[in-house]
């Protein structure tokens, strides 16, 4: 059995939350620059040049690459190997969330009470999403949502005969619909499968996977750039100004389900794609 103090996990949150706003992932700076060498609009790779130029300044100055420094999501993997000591785990993540926060000088965005609202003035609590695994490690993944792009979120049950080509034209519509909402070009999560809850859970855990790399299944491979296709198509661009830039990515999660259902969970994320993670 190891042994991880909580004030370990705190202050591994603390810079995580920090380097997730200010520091764009290499995968998705590679993916806009690419986009911008690609994109046929005039005013679609200018809007991309100012992209870049915003993360590289975040970068230098440290900086938050958006004003809207989100709600913390974290994705945490609990070996069970693992002893917490010096409190309780979900105290020391947001308390970590809290130093991040307060101490980095990102914009406290979470209220209390969704309708009486009253922010919590330190962005807690945050949104933890625990999984057990084997070994004696405890990965820490921050994935800071803005809520521009998280106000897209869609989720519709389908029954089990839904063909391929229905499910991907409520997902091409659904992108349509949101238009320059959520600060495209996104990246688009998709799951599939489970339930009402765990599918949505599936398509923001699949923007955690680098920008542009495949599913292992070809199936879905195949669905996620077919998919990217169509959605490009649609005019959007970045920033909805037009071109041929609205989706940088899609990336499909899926899980068993029901025999009755067929459950499927959008979550869309902006141009700034922000996750850091750590493994203690």
């Amino acid at each position: 059995m190891r042994e991880i103090d909580c004030e370990q996990i705190i202050l591994a949150v603390k810079n995580l939350c920090i380097n997730a706003n200010c520091f764009l992932p290499a995968d998705v700076r590679r993916a806009l620059d690419a986009a911008r060498e690609s994109e046929q609009s005039e005013v679609g790779r200018a809007i991309l040049g100012d992209l870049a130029e915003n993360y590289r300044l975040a970068d230098a100055e440290h900086l938050p690459i958006c004003q809207d420094t989100g709600m913390a999501v974290l994705f945490v993997e609990l070996g069970q190997e693992v002893h917490i000591t010096g409190g309780l785990l979900e105290d020391a993540l947001n308390e970590g969330v809290r130093r991040g926060y307060v101490d980095g000088l990102l914009r406290l965005s979470v209220v209390a009470d969704p309708i009486r609202r009253g922010n919590t003035n330190d962005n807690t609590p945050a949104v933890i999403h625990l999984r057990l695994v084997k070994g004696d490690q405890l990965k820490i993944t921050v994935a800071p949502k803005g809520f521009g792009s998280e106000n897209m979120s869609v989720l519709k049950m389908f029954k089990p005969a839904a063909t391929v080509e229905e499910i991907e034209d409520f997902i091409v519509s659904a992108v349509d619909q949101a238009g320059s909402n959520p600060c495209p070009p996104i990246v688009l999560g998709v799951g599939l499968g489970g339930t009402s809850e765990q599918v949505m859970e599936l398509a923001k855990r699949a923007l955690l996977r680098p920008v542009g790399q495949p599913h292992t299944d070809a199936f879905y491979a195949d669905m996620e750039r077919r998919l990217l296709e169509k959605i490009n198509r649609l005019g959007i661009g970045p920033q909805g100004l037009g071109g041929i830039t609205t989706a940088l990515a899609v990336h499909i999660e899926t899980a068993p389900t029901h025999i009755a259902g067929l459950p499927c969970g959008l979550n869309l994320s902006c141009h700034v794609l922000r996750h850091a993670e750590a493994t203690l």
